[in-house]
């Protein structure tokens, strides 16, 4: 798929988005949820190689302090060839992106682009845009509401419900909170860029299919990595509607 120059993308228009903070993990062997809630998941596509994006990536920074919203920065690759290479991007990202677009209907891929809940897009610097996307998101149902238990290592639980027809995937997104970096070449040259809850692996951990489900996580080991969050996607397909999204900090975990 074409990627356009940064100068073509901010002419893309599009609709999006909404945030929230869930409760903090209770330590190891708790036997209460540390996370539970049905929030709006808000996915920035961004790169430190794009001149358009530092607005953006200041909004998602403001929305990881919202409650109801999980807000994740997912770095991508492609706009490392004009001059920086982003140390977050990843081909992982960019492949969920343009499976996004795909999803969506679209056309090509653009940063910065805001995903809410799999449902909309949105260009991501445009903040009233975003946050009427979220309200809107907010206002939506889910289906059920997921947990992540720390105990026994952390494992989340997945209740029964109405699930889609050729089930839903489970996706683990593990993150750092903030990164601060110092731009030395590319459009964003001289510049220093604050990053929020970059994600540094997205891996799909199951399906779900209507029956309650327990699905082991291993926290302790991304929280000994260094990682500061996770969050638990269930979504139709690969990138389809968001069903459930719940998420939780890993600070108090072993390192």
């Amino acid at each position: 798929m074409a990627v356009p120059r940064p100068s073509a993308l901010v002419a893309a228009v599009f609709l999006l988005f909404t945030l929230v903070v869930l409760p903090g993990p209770r330590g190891a062997g708790a036997q209460e949820p540390a996370a539970s809630a049905a929030p709006v998941l808000v996915e920035l596509f961004t790169s430190q190689g794009c001149s358009s994006c530092p607005p953006a990536d200041a909004l998602l920074g403001e929305l990881t302090g919202r409650e109801g919203v999980v807000a994740l920065s997912l770095h991508v690759d492609y706009w490392d060839y004009i001059g920086w290479k982003d140390p977050y991007g990843s081909p992982m990202n960019t492949d969920r992106q343009r499976r996004y677009a795909e999803a969506l209907n679209l056309r090509y891929v653009f940063t910065p682009q805001i995903i809410v809940d799999g449902r909309a897009n949105v260009v991501g610097s445009r903040r009233d845009e975003v946050l009427a996307e979220i309200d809107e998101a907010a206002g939506r149902a889910k289906p059920i509401e997921i947990q992540i238990l720390t105990e026994g290592g952390g494992k989340v639980v997945i209740p029964a419900g109405p699930a889609p027809d050729a089930g839903a995937t489970v996706w683990l997104a593990v993150y750092d909170r903030n990164h601060e970096t110092e731009i030395k070449r590319g459009e964003n040259a001289g510049r220093t860029l604050r990053n929020a809850n970059v994600v540094r692996s997205f891996e799909r951990i199951g399906t779900w299919t209507g029956e309650r489900i327990e699905i082991p996580l291993d926290l302790n080991a991304a929280s000994a990595r260094g990682r500061d969050g996770c969050a638990v996607i269930v979504q139709e397909g690969r990138t389809g509607p968001v069903l459930a999204v719940a998420a939780m900090s890993l600070d108090s975990l072993d390192r």
